[in-house]
């Protein structure tokens, strides 16, 4: 199974060297990361193309957004399976990507564990998101997988299209509930933790990140789900973060 990993960036040259690295040192062989690049204005690219290394895809051209530039890595990836690797984030050890690889192979959605840390040098931990299991009508109860560890075989992309741009602090959120509540496809969660995230970026930056992303993913279970005004995932959403800041599950 050829692994795809997209990492879309924009300004990223304080971290995407730490993103690199951690993807050229999974044991898995057949792999590739397509580094989706909106034009950097820093030494990202400079810092992507000194690792010279053929499993290593490069591009850089103008995009509308984060969801934009991970909708040309889902028509780019060349892989039986894709996810995404954020230009902030790490995979945790080498054998993350065999991981994921060995869960898809009799099934179609594999997700795993991440951990929020204060910064890739120190490793300090911020929040440690440990998901469960995924049940049918999971995402009506606030439950989500972290989109980080969360992979697909390529028919998955070919039935649920790309992520919509109508929502953007949450179409990440869209996509997987697309995918999972929707379809009748088969997932496994991988209980370890398979990438460290920088804490800080555009969906952890804070209380209006939070408001924000939260809001949106109510209109997202009203528009595919058909839910009401308000329903028990707003409050239950949020609430399920609580055990992450304290290290718990």
């Amino acid at each position: 199974m050829k692994m795809s990993v997209v990492t879309v960036c924009f300004n990223s040259a304080a971290t995407i060297g730490w993103t690199i690295e951690s993807f050229l040192a999974q044991d898995w062989p057949d792999k590739e990361l397509l580094i989706v690049d909106g034009v950097s204005r820093d030494d990202t690219l400079k810092i992507a193309e000194s690792f010279k290394d053929p499993a290593v895809r490069i591009s850089s051209e103008p995009d509308s957004g984060i969801y934009d530039a991970m909708n040309k890595g889902l028509q780019r990836f060349s892989g039986d399976a894709v996810g995404f690797l954020n230009s902030d984030d790490r995979y945790r050890d080498s054998r993350a990507l065999s991981a994921i690889a060995d869960a898809l192979t009799d099934h179609d959605v594999a997700y795993g564990d991440i951990d929020i840390v204060a910064d890739h040098e120190s490793r300090k931990l911020v929040r440690a998101w440990r998901n469960t299991p995924y049940l049918p009508g999971g995402f009506r109860q606030g439950w989500m997988p972290a989109h980080p560890g969360f992979y697909v075989r390529r028919q998955v992309v070919e039935a649920v299209g790309e992520f919509d741009l109508t929502y953007p602090s949450a179409s990440d959120y869209d996509w997987m509930l697309r995918a999972m509540e929707l379809n009748d496809f088969r997932t496994r969660h991988v209980d370890q933790v398979l990438v460290e995230m920088a804490n800080g970026g555009y969906s952890t930056s804070g209380v209006r990140a939070f408001l924000r992303g939260n809001m949106q993913s109510l209109q997202v279970r009203r528009r595919r789900l058909g839910v009401g005004l308000i329903d028990r995932a707003l409050v239950a959403k949020p609430l399920r973060k609580i055990p992450q800041w304290l290290g718990r599950r």
